[in-house]
């Protein structure tokens, strides 16, 4: 029992506004409930749901958004309707359906335990841009009788509508995703680029001025000034890798990541260190990937933050003119060295750069060790396990 009929004025303009009404909101999730709710409201209907198609073919119905059910009812459901019976008559046969008994059909196949009596039924399919997205359902036409073409020529009309309305929302919320990524990147560029390396001159400047003040409280307050921006620098790096994460699903392999922050100490350190990575005996360009089975992405973030953090404490203390960074990636560990050719761990100096990467190793069961070499310089190891 199908087919379709002019629409009288008065029942066009209900149409009409019901599709302002669903055309009006750019939430993905609000535009499938408000479909359903104008079906309702245009037909009658005391119940009223739309069933999602999966478009992956592994299920029938991947989601079922459900109207004029209460809490109780819904509590009492065992599961929502997976897409058999005439659920499933229509996703095979994508054509509207009215039906005057649900019980007295053939094609029915009942209703999962706890589910609510319902009588009449009708059915449409809602496309977008030529492909089934999903199904309008209406039960139950106040005052027992069965649903009418007229019915079914408005609900038509209304998915014609809601198919629009649904590629609008989807590629809007495209849209916000990748707005949103482009922030996140954006928000990330202008840490590193402005705000990291403005702090860091400032406290290179108060450091150069330091032995010019002979007052012990204003040298113990330039002191904890620096530390404070030390802190202030670890906290943005951690924030900004974190920025990255969140924005590239493919994250760059953890050599791209190691050479971008090394580049990025170039201007303070007055020359570009030398990286090199090798994996499992194989020297650069193994691949390894951050979020990787070999890599996982909080060791990947805290490698480059601690490099970051060794290449700041040798453009503050080292005075050198070469740095060496080698990551060593085996099946069971990363292990990062840093060498320079400067002046050595220095007696009495702040080890406070020195406590953090040991913390930042400790809390992945590795370890951090920092050794003065005999022909002068230091080299910085920090390892953590691999699972």
């Amino acid at each position: 029992m199908s087919g379709t009929t002019d629409l009288p004025d008065a029942v066009g303009q209900r149409v009409l506004d019901a599709v302002v009404a669903v055309t009006s909101d750019l939430d993905l999730d609000q535009v499938l409930r408000r479909i359903v709710q104008a079906a309702m409201d245009l037909t009658g209907a005391r119940y009223g749901a739309l069933g999602v198609l999966d478009a992956s073919g592994r299920e029938r119905l991947t989601q079922f958004i459900p109207l004029g059910l209460t809490d109780d009812e819904v509590a009492a459901i065992d599961h929502w309707p997976h897409g058999e019976g005439l659920l499933g008559e229509l996703i095979d046969r994508p054509e509207a359906i009215r039906v005057p008994e649900i019980a007295d059909d053939v094609r029915s196949a009942g209703f999962p335990e706890g589910h609510p009596p319902m009588h009449t039924f009708l059915g449409v399919p809602v496309r977008v841009r030529d492909t089934v997205f999903g199904n309008l359902y209406l039960t139950d036409k106040a005052g027992r009788v069965p649903f009418t073409a007229r019915d079914e020529a408005a609900v038509v009309a209304l998915a014609a509508a809601a198919g629009v309305a649904v590629d609008n929302a989807r590629l809007y919320g495209r849209a916000k995703q990748v707005g949103v990524l482009e922030d996140r990147d954006r928000i990330a560029r202008d840490l590193h680029d402005v705000v990291i390396q403005r702090l860091f001159a400032s406290a290179m400047s108060l450091m150069s001025v330091q032995p010019l003040v002979t007052d012990p409280g204003a040298r113990a307050r330039i002191e904890e000034t620096v530390a404070d921006l030390d802190e202030t620098i670890r906290q943005i790096r951690s924030t900004i890798f974190a920025l990255h994460t969140a924005a590239d699903p493919d994250a760059p392999s953890i050599e791209d990541r190691l050479h971008a922050q090394a580049e990025a100490a170039t201007t303070v350190l007055g020359f570009a260190p030398a990286v090199a990575v090798e994996v499992a005996g194989a020297r650069s360009g193994a691949g390894v990937t951050d979020g990787s089975p070999s890599m996982p992405a909080e060791v990947a973030d805290q490698l480059v933050v601690v490099l970051g953090e060794a290449l700041t404490n040798v453009a503050r203390h080292a005075a050198a003119s070469a740095v060496v960074v080698h990551l060593g990636v085996t099946a069971h560990e990363a292990r990062l060295v840093v060498t320079d050719d400067g002046v050595g761990i220095r007696a009495g100096g702040r080890r406070s750069g020195l406590r953090n990467m040991a913390a930042r190793a400790s809390a992945l069961g590795g370890g951090c060790t920092a050794v003065a070499l005999p022909d002068g310089g230091t080299r910085l190891e920090w390892w953590a396990p691999l699972p």
